[in-house]
């Protein structure tokens, strides 16, 4: 029987990911970071800052990682959003995307596309485009983390 190779298993193993939805609030509006994908699949379509988790990297550091490729923001605090893993979900495979949740300072930050970003905006929440994979569901879940979270920063204390 010939040797296996270090990764090489008997059974498939899923691709893991991580896709960023960060957020910026600029007058009374809130606004999505979004990337327009260079390559396929969906090529063109608008999607959440994301890839793939490196052999030797960190969850944390790979969402940053790749959100800093993507769109030049650093140093946003990510928060653990929630897990995807529909089969399905990615026609490339079975993929599983741990998603991330973050805040931009005030305004709205200056991005640039790089890597293999086509281009990236802000946009209003409540007006995003379609986006690709299951990117709607996963910036939906956002929103809903970010309503709460307003609703916790502006509720007061009770009177006794």
């Amino acid at each position: 029987m010939a040797k296996k190779d270090k990764y090489v298993y008997e059974y498939p193993r899923p691709m893991v990911t991580v896709d960023a939805a960060v957020f910026a609030r600029v007058g009374d509006k809130a606004k999505l970071l979004l990337i327009q994908r260079k390559h396929e699949p969906y090529q063109g379509s608008w999607a959440l800052p994301g890839g793939f988790v490196e052999i030797d990297e960190d969850l944390p550091e790979a969402a940053a990682r790749e959100l800093a490729e993507e769109t030049g923001l650093k140093n946003i605090p990510l928060e653990q959003l929630h897990t995807f893993g529909k089969p399905g979900r990615d026609p490339r495979g079975r993929t599983i995307t741990v998603a991330y949740f973050g805040i931009a300072p005030q305004g709205q930050p200056q991005v640039k596309a790089a890597d293999d970003a086509a281009d990236v905006q802000w946009f209003d929440i409540d007006h995003l485009p379609r986006m690709a994979f299951d990117h709607d569901q996963i910036a939906r879940y956002a929103i809903e983390r970010l309503a709460r979270k307003s609703q916790v920063r502006n509720a007061k204390p009770p009177v006794d």
